[in-house]
């Protein structure tokens, strides 16, 4: 007997082999079968779907679920485009705090709202004794006041009080680490969103490090929210490259940097696991710090390297002999150079062909470069909803030449490149339809089209969210299609996104999602 039966709905599988269906049978959290082969078998529930459109539930490939969290409970500036409206946020925040030297967070920071960045100075001026520390959007930046900057080591750079990437985290470091119950809290939060948005599994891109981390312990507040119940879809954990530390291993286990233990990609089960290594070569384009090959457009830079090159290819050269997947955070072309150069060593140094590392981003990658993905076997893990949303500033900074080169589609799937769509949630909107739309017509919000050549078809970009999505992640046994013997993890849609309008896919409503072949609500 099935434990469910959902009937009178159009499944589109992504499954080659039987690609519509009009029945879907579960047994035990798995798909039994599809249509003759489960229409005739009693079952405990049959739910009748009215006619909508079924897909396996997204997998988003890039998100930061403690980030989101806390940002949801954070006192924002997001939208203000005054100096002096962004000020009295600040200072309403501070009058919510307990006594001079506490913390005051606030998110929501973007330069370009303001017309210039907000200085140490500025946020003296409602500080009272606090200590301020105000998050750009990217995660790549952050401005903080004199009461801060006083504490920092005097050879930490910044600027008039914004310290970007490593000065970031060493400001980051002075803070105490969140507790595991408050890590759960804000992880449950934000995996509620991404179930909402029909969203079933994800890769949490980068715990316990200086840029990103919350904790030294932080894979044990996943672990936490697992046994609390307060994580309701599959979670994938990137470690943080820094994480790494010279071991004295066996010399045939030609291992010089690995995780304590030796723990790697890979340990964990179906709800909770470790995933790919995390390592980060640039910025990002939304701080000016991602990495160029030539400068930012009316700039005059070309961003930055987290290290010395040397110094990322030895890491991510360390992290694929300890048999790590890696994820390599490349957003600039210079930062993708640095990344391909490394795998590309690595690779030669100790062949692994399905080890399936990842560029994390691939923001801007010059015709020159795509050959080399293809050939080291390399996916791309792109953001769509990066150029939706903020593609009219990227294509200014970038200029005419460069702009249709950002965040591909059309040219690595013609590479034989695999494309895997992602969010990089809270950085950006995290539905996985309002990316598929813009992966078709490559509109931002404003209607401007940027690289129009790389658009792709509706199912192309549906497959970077379900299919590539899972073998990213190494899932694709049991995730990414609706295949007997696969999860029962699935999206209900209010429509078909391949036979409504373009413009129309983004605002597709998410009827129901369900994981393990339960509905994220409960039926009456």
């Amino acid at each position: 007997m099935l434990c469910t039966r959902l009937t009178n709905a159009r499944f589109l599988t992504m499954d080659p082999d039987h690609p519509v269906a009009h029945d879907v049978g579960i047994w035990q959290g798995r798909i039994a079968g599809l249509d003759e082969a489960v229409t005739s078998l009693p079952a405990r529930e049959v739910i009748d779907l009215q006619g909508a459109t079924v897909l396996p539930g997204f997998v988003d490939a890039h998100v930061h679920l403690a980030w989101t969290g806390f940002k949801q409970n954070t006192a924002s500036i997001a939208g203000r485009t005054r100096i002096d409206d962004v000020l009295a946020v600040v200072a309403e925040a501070v009058t919510r705090t307990r006594a001079p030297g506490d913390w005051v967070s606030i998110a929501g920071y973007d330069q370009r709202a303001l017309g210039r960045h907000l200085t140490a100075a500025d946020l003296d001026k409602v500080s009272d004794g606090r200590k301020i520390f105000l998050l750009h959007d990217s995660g790549h930046g952050c401005v903080v006041n004199t009461a801060v900057l006083d504490l920092l080591p005097a050879d930490i750079p910044h600027e008039n009080g914004f310290l970007a990437e490593q000065a970031m985290g060493a400001a980051r470091a002075l803070r105490l680490p969140h507790s595991q119950e408050d890590l759960a809290q804000a992880i449950g939060r934000a995996a509620r969103t991404c179930l909402a948005e029909g969203v079933t599994a994800c890769a949490e891109a980068g715990i316990g490090g200086t840029l990103f981390g919350h904790s030294p312990v932080e894979l044990g507040a996943y672990q936490l929210a697992r046994d609390k119940g307060l994580l309701p879809l599959r979670v994938q954990l990137m470690v943080s490259g820094d994480r790494l530390r010279p071991v004295s291993a066996h010399e045939t286990d030609g291992i010089p940097r690995a995780l304590d233990l030796g723990l790697r990609t890979g340990f964990g089960d179906d709800r909770l696991s470790v995933g790919a290594l995390k390592i980060y070569t640039d910025g990002g384009m939304m701080a000016r710090t991602a990495a160029l090959s030539s400068p930012y457009e009316g700039l005059g830079h070309t961003g930055q390297l987290q290290d010395d090159p040397e110094a990322l290819a030895d890491l991510i050269v360390d992290g694929h002999l300890a048999g790590w997947q890696l994820a390599v955070h490349a957003i600039g072309d210079r930062a993708a150079d640095v990344a391909l150069d490394a795998l590309d060593r690595a690779q030669r140094l100790r062949p692994r062909p399905g080890a399936r590392h990842r560029i994390e981003h691939a923001g801007l990658i010059r015709p020159d470069q795509l050959p080399r993905f293809a050939r080291l076997g390399v996916s791309a893990v792109v953001q769509p909803n990066f150029l939706r949303y903020f593609g009219d500033d990227y294509a200014s900074i970038m200029g005419v030449e460069r702009a249709p080169w950002l965040y591909r589609g059309r040219s690595f799937l013609d590479h034989g490149i695999p494309l895997v769509g992602s969010s990089d949630r809270p950085v950006a909107d995290g539905s996985p339809l309002r990316a598929v739309q813009f992966m078709v017509e490559r509109a931002s919000t404003s209607g401007q089209v940027i690289g129009s050549d790389e658009g792709i078809t509706v199912d192309e970009a549906l497959r970077a969210y379900t299919v590539a999505g899972a073998h990213a992640c190494h899932w694709e046994d049991s995730l990414g299609s609706l295949s007997p013997g696969k999860r029962a993890d699935l999206v209900v849609l209010g429509d078909d996104p391949r036979r409504v309008g373009t413009s129309r896919i983004g605002d597709i409503e998410v009827v129901e999602t369900y994981v393990d072949g339960r509905p994220s609500r409960p039926r009456v």
